[in-house]
């Protein structure tokens, strides 16, 4: 029989949700439907919402239902996704966000085609796409099949009405919308399952948790250190390239206030993993078989991924199940939120307007975003309602990110003069087959290489083949990179063989001035063309000039003064200016 109050809590909780999200939609500034204004909220996120839209980065139905499950199953030295997340927000706060914001990029993936080109950035998104939507199809899934056993609830009702709900407010506001929303969210989870906690912490059927058959704390066998690592490190790094968390970094006013949002987030992320940490230690010194739960007991792989609202419904009143059902909820909202908008805002900007479409106008692009978005909506729900290990599917995408874009985007933003094209690719497929030859058990997915310490009884690998993987990667783009650069630049291969026209093989659509301006800038010339009629007649010079790219957001001390612009001009215009004798009928003077 279906619960009618569990159902007007989440009735409530999500009328609330909607409201906020439609309002937040309306601080969007009138009539500005540009992509920074709804990719980024204009850049104008202040530091309260900056704080908790960070921090809901990763604090989801996920990370509370799966920080209880690990405490449940393996125990606390096991849940490494609290302090694995948080860690990932400190180092990208400081290798990552004062550079990617004072760049003035739009999306993660703006850095990475830069450097490479649109097509390779194309074949980078596929992975970024990948764990977005299975995210998204993940934490719905969850939300359906905990709603149809802790209230009766149709699974294919909830998750529908769950998708719907997300897709419509940011359809409507952008990330107004998600960060505004956040805010609530994370304040319901907080509240809601604090006030739990008390109740289910007294309740008769606990044992108390410092008694020895509450073993909640776990151990990491010798044999599993390596494997521990592995996905500590997983986590860490992993976490860093996603676009849900720069989606957050680049909205924010400053580069310093980017930072800072990340050090405070990491702090919220260890914070609101205290409840779900509780709540799994209080559901392993219960005795389930003393409650009103008839399942089977010893609880099976079925019940476990539910420890969270198992608690809430069998071991605390009716009245404070109905604010911590409400908390869950909340929780899957906040992630699927963020996920759905971050795959498309990558693919409007990066992939259509950057591949496809160069000359789209500001409200195509809108309107090509608002069409993704319903999409991934779509997909990630229909997902979540027909694939069976959609979080299998998740994993590996997850797995993907870190062993392929983690190490692409650390020297794309550090060391792009030590990178081009061919190492990307090359890195890309060294990186995918590595991680594929591991196998992915969750998935039926078998292992055609037998690492070291191959657990055969468990089907698992011990060694810590992701990192290698990543690691392998990293070198290989690194040695492909300047290996090409070294056959091209010194004869060995004729520039017509540069097919990805990166090294010798330079488009005409940048063409460098043979000496030096007199203020000892080079200068920098478009001719017209796609890329010219993309970017019109503003480049990038000197140091941040990069395949005759646009930078639409460059720092103030970045600019040439005006009077400075206006003599080049000038100069130019007259045919004299410079010794490289340009024709100004044929090239557009870009500065």
């Amino acid at each position: 029989m279906i619960n009618i109050a569990g159902v007007i809590s989440i009735v409530i909780f999500y009328v609330l949700i909607l409201a906020v999200g439609i309002w937040a939609g309306r601080k969007k500034e009138e009539g500005n439907d540009s992509e920074e204004e709804v990719m980024l909220a204009g850049r104008n996120i202040g530091l309260f919402v900056g704080i908790f839209t960070m921090t809901a980065t990763w604090v989801g139905g996920g990370y509370i239902n799966g920080t209880a499950e690990a405490i449940y199953t393996r125990g606390l030295v096991w849940c490494q996704a609290p302090f694995g997340y948080a860690l990932s927000l400190v180092f990208g706060g400081i290798f990552f966000a004062n550079e990617m914001r004072k760049q003035g990029y739009v999306t993660m993936l703006d850095p990475l085609q830069d450097c490479f080109g649109e097509r390779m950035g194309g074949l980078l998104f596929l992975p970024a796409l990948c764990g977005e939507v299975f995210w998204a199809a993940g934490i719905l899934a969850a939300l359906g099949a905990t709603l149809s056993v802790i209230i009766d609830m149709d699974h294919r009702t909830s998750v529908i009405f769950s998708a719907c709900i997300a897709v419509f407010y940011t359809l409507f506001g952008g990330l107004y919308s998600v960060a505004y929303t956040d805010v609530i969210q994370l304040f319901c989870i907080f509240i809601g399952l604090w006030m739990c906690i008390p109740f289910a912490w007294y309740n008769e059927h606990v044992v108390p948790l410092s008694s020895i058959e509450a073993d909640w704390i776990g151990e990491v066998k010798s044999e599993e250190y390596f494997y521990y690592l592995d996905y500590g490190l997983l986590l860490i790094f992993g976490g860093i390239p996603w676009q849900v968390y720069f989606q957050r970094v680049l909205s924010s006013k400053s580069a310093g206030r980017a930072q800072v949002l990340s050090y405070v987030a990491a702090f919220g992320c260890v914070l609101m993993a205290i409840p779900p940490v509780l709540i799994g230690a209080i559901a392993k010194a219960t005795a389930w078989n003393e409650t009103a739960y008839k399942g089977p007991y010893p609880l099976s792989d079925v019940e476990t991924p539910m420890i969270l609202p198992m608690v809430l419904q069998y071991l605390t009143p009716d009245f404070v199940s109905f604010f911590g059902l409400g908390a869950v909820s909340a929780a899957v909202m906040s992630s699927a939120d963020s996920s759905v908008l971050s795959a498309s805002s990558m693919f409007a900007r990066n992939v259509y307007k950057l591949i496809f479409r160069q000359r789209a106008s500001e409200m195509e692009i809108i309107w090509v975003m608002r069409v993704s978005i319903f999409i991934v909506g779509v997909l990630s729900t229909i997902m979540a309602l027909t694939i069976p290990s959609i979080y299998g599917l998740w994993s590996m995408c997850s797995d993907l990110v870190y062993v392929i874009l983690f190490p692409q985007l650390l020297m794309v933003v550090h060391f792009k003069n030590y990178c081009n094209t061919y190492g990307s690719l090359a890195a890309y497929i060294v990186a995918f087959f590595v991680r594929l030859s591991g196998g992915e058990p969750v998935m039926h997915l078998e292992p055609f290489i037998h690492y070291p310490g191959w657990d055969e009884v468990n089907q698992v690998q011990l060694f810590p083949f992701r990192t290698m993987a990543m690691l392998l990667s990293l070198i290989t783009l690194i040695l492909v990179s300047w290996w090409s650069k070294w056959v091209f630049e010194t004869g060995r291969l004729a520039p017509g063989y540069d097919i990805f026209r990166c090294v010798v093989n330079i488009p005409e659509d940048v063409q460098r001035v043979g000496e030096p301006s007199e203020d000892g800038e080079q200068m920098s010339v478009m001719a017209s063309g796609a890329m010219g009629k993309m970017y019109g007649s503003a480049t990038m010079v000197g140091k941040d000039e990069r395949n005759g790219r646009v930078n639409p957001a460059l720092e103030a001390d970045d600019d040439i003064p005006q009077a400075e612009v206006e003599r080049l001009k000038a100069s130019v215009g007259s045919g004299g200016g410079t010794k490289g004798n340009i024709n100004p009928g044929e090239v557009q003077t870009t500065l």
